[in-house]
């Protein structure tokens, strides 16, 4: 005998989607509060006039410069296209219990991988060119997502340990080949030569490149993959009960290692998404927040692919609008990072939001069931 499902009523579905919506709206009031309050205080600190409406023209400036004009809202997407991938590089991490901090380091390999073999088929037909270098960035990142989930699987060694100190491996092998075998001779600082024909094509304005849309076929990728296949439903399964997943007879050290490796593959095409869409070269000290950023935009989206697409956007409005309300306001653009902290601080902090706040039917998508990553200096299932 079969329960019969919940009829569905508008009053249902409102309070499914406060469930949804609830705590990542509550966290970005939060952080744009804070903000506001770190305005007025700079203003107070630093003395002169006092305009109290300073954070309504700085805010209203980070709009206009991230949708305020087709052009814009184009520089807000390429702005965004990374963060989808890295997003979803966390959020893949996460579904098998794993916390993946190496985005920074993947993403720095993958866009290594990318501009190597860009160079090299710069002068080649377009489609070729663009396919094999995608695929260098894809490998590239995918093999440094594989180093921390072998070692997991392995020995146990905890992926947030392993994956950090990767970073630092990432950064010093980009500036030691950037500044040496990759360099262009004569050039007055340490610069690779352009990816020529393995750029993105732009599809739209002055900029919109051809990652945009692979970005949003990735979120549909990586939906289908999480809840439509056999591996999907390990991974989710390992991640929820890694016992359950064990006695049932799944194998979470190999889900492990797959589940690093595709989060590290991932990390890798936002790598090579400002390579090709934007960069097309590399210098030794080339980074961009978008590794961190990742996290607090898989978090906002509940670890959810297809709340990836909106979370990024916020982020990549935040940073795409920063120069004009410098401008306009004069507000350093460092304020973007102080709000996306606050906004990554409440998330992690809402068991005590939802009691303060008494949010009964608001979820973080944050499990709170025994998960792979408990292991810490202990055993791995089988």
């Amino acid at each position: 005998m079969t329960t019969p499902r919940a009829r569905w009523t508008p009053r249902r579905a409102a309070a499914a989607a406060w469930g949804l919506a609830a705590l990542p709206l509550i966290a970005i009031v939060l952080a744009l509060a804070v903000g506001a309050i770190v305005i007025l205080s700079s203003e107070l600190i630093l003395g002169g006039s006092f305009d109290p409406f300073l954070p309504v023209t700085a805010y209203r400036a980070l709009i206009v410069g991230a949708f305020g004009s087709f052009d814009a809202i184009v520089d807000t997407f390429v702005a965004t296209s990374p963060l989808v991938f890295g997003g979803l590089a966390v959020a893949t991490a996460f579904k098998a219990g794993l916390f993946n901090i190496g985005v920074q380091g993947q993403f720095l390999m993958g866009a290594l991988g990318a501009v190597v073999v860009g160079v090299a088929l710069s002068s080649q037909p377009m489609p070729i060119a663009i396919v094999a270098t995608v695929a260098a960035g894809i490998l590239v990142g995918g093999l440094t997502g594989f180093i921390p989930g072998l070692l997991k699987a392995v020995s146990g060694a905890h992926e947030v340990v392993t994956t950090i100190m990767l970073n630092y491996v990432a950064v010093s092998v980009l500036a030691a080949l950037v500044s040496g075998p990759l360099k262009v001779p004569g050039s007055p600082s340490p610069v690779t030569y352009d990816v020529g024909n393995a750029a993105y094509p732009i599809l739209f304005g002055r900029n919109g490149h051809l990652g945009i849309l692979i970005a949003v076929l990735a979120v549909l990728g990586v939906r289908w993959l999480l809840y439509r296949t056999t591996i999907g439903f390990e991974i989710r399964t390992a991640g929820t009960n890694p016992d359950a997943a064990a006695y049932a007879g799944m194998r979470p050290r190999r889900i492990i290692v797959v589940t690093m490796s595709l989060a590290g593959a991932l990390a890798g095409l936002a790598g090579t998404d400002v390579v090709l869409g934007v960069t097309h070269q590399m210098t030794s000290s080339f980074g961009t927040t978008v590794g961190f950023d990742s996290i607090a935009v898989a978090l906002l989206a509940r670890t959810e692919p297809y709340g990836i697409l909106p979370a990024a956007l916020l982020f990549g409005a935040m940073r795409a609008g920063a120069s004009l309300m410098q401008i306009q306001a004069g507000i350093p653009v460092e304020l973007i990072d102080v709000i996306q902290a606050t906004i990554l601080l409440v998330l992690v902090a809402t068991p005590v939001l939802r009691r303060l706040l008494r949010l009964r039917g608001a979820r973080s998508g944050i499990a709170t069931t025994p998960t792979i990553t408990r292991s810490y200096g202990g055993e791995v299932a089988p």
